[in-house]
């Protein structure tokens, strides 16, 4: 069975590209397009990883971070954030709030494919 990746973006040119590109290497890929059905899929479907945008509707990546984290039913659940918001704030923020991995935007396909095959061989 293929590891369930959840792309959580609102910018449609970014969902279509990811979803081609984790497709291509053998994914099952989830679209949230804002961080309350990023939530809501995440709970129904239990992804393996969740590429996480910082600014969405609803709620943002770090709001969806940390109610992913405090939840003790979905401890295992990887979740890289892949946002514009690169300042060093920012990373420590997402970081802090439990994201196993932060990719700045704009970002190379191959560098990010390699971050999502190193978080899924991580344990859990």
């Amino acid at each position: 069975m293929s590891q369930k990746i959840l792309v959580a973006d609102d910018e449609p040119n970014i969902v279509i590209s990811l979803e081609y590109l984790l497709k291509r290497e053998g994914y099952a890929v989830l679209i949230a397009r804002d961080g309350q059905e990023a939530l809501e899929t995440i709970a129904r479907e239990k992804p393996d990883l969740v590429l996480l945008d910082v600014m969405m509707p609803k709620k943002n990546g770090f709001e969806v971070c940390q109610a992913l984290r405090a939840s003790e039913d979905l401890p295992t659940i990887k979740i890289l954030m892949l946002t514009a918001k690169g300042r060093d704030t920012d990373v420590a923020k997402g970081l802090a709030l439990g994201a196993d991995a932060y990719v700045t935007k704009p970002f190379s396909t191959r560098e990010l494919v390699q971050k999502v095959e190193e978080l899924l061989r991580r344990p859990a």
